[in-house]
């Protein structure tokens, strides 16, 4: 596939960046620094800004699938939306986070107290840009949240999915983000969650 990846040198975005290639799939790297991303076979560079979407959709255009892998608090989700729509592509995955996850029913992590408050204002982006997406109609979006812990580790191409609940086990809530793109990647090639919210963990 030809996909184009907004914020592909992040900590997501490049684990996303690796596993696409590795599958053999073409991509457009858009980044506001593209000096930072890794040239490779099968990569195009381009620099791009979510602030600005009228220069982003023209990035956009020509692609099977576009993934965000963005952080909330620096992008709009009417202002992204649009600029896929304008591009005319229709799959839109986007890298979503943890707290809008259940942890009882009706209760989300972010409403819990220990959620830290130095990524509150992140967190409660993140589930406004998921309200947003889920009253979108007109595109074949995912939204893919991580465990409560998401770090750089191994890939194992081992681990669980589930829905609106928070996974855990023994040892907690977590996924690495070579695994987290795994799974990303497995939602592109196979969809089974189009305009549904999923996630992963251990």
């Amino acid at each position: 596939m030809k996909v184009a990846l907004i914020g592909a040198t992040g900590r997501a975005g490049s684990r996303l960046l690796a596993e696409l290639t590795q599958r053999g799939h073409s991509v457009t790297a858009i980044a506001r620094h593209p000096e930072k991303a890794a040239s490779r076979p099968l990569v195009t560079i381009q620099r791009g800004d979510v602030g600005d979407a009228a220069a982003l959709a023209p990035l956009l255009q020509g692609h099977d699938a576009v993934i965000s892998a963005v952080r909330f608090a620096d992008s709009d989700p009417a202002e992204l939306v649009g600029a896929v729509r304008a591009s005319g592509v229709k799959r839109y995955l986007v890298v979503g986070g943890a707290a809008s996850l259940e942890v009882a029913p009706g209760v989300t992590l972010l409403s819990t107290p220990q959620f830290p408050a130095a990524y509150r204002q992140e967190a409660t982006r993140g589930g406004a840009f998921l309200d947003y997406l889920r009253g979108v109609d007109d595109l074949e979006w995912t939204f893919l949240s991580p465990s409560a812990v998401i770090d750089f580790g191994d890939r194992t191409g081992k681990f669980r999915l589930g829905g609106d609940q928070l996974l855990t086990n023994e040892n907690g809530s977590s996924i690495s983000f070579e695994d987290f793109a795994v799974a990303m990647v497995d939602e592109l090639e196979k969809p089974a969650h189009i305009r549904k919210r999923f996630t992963v963990g251990y």
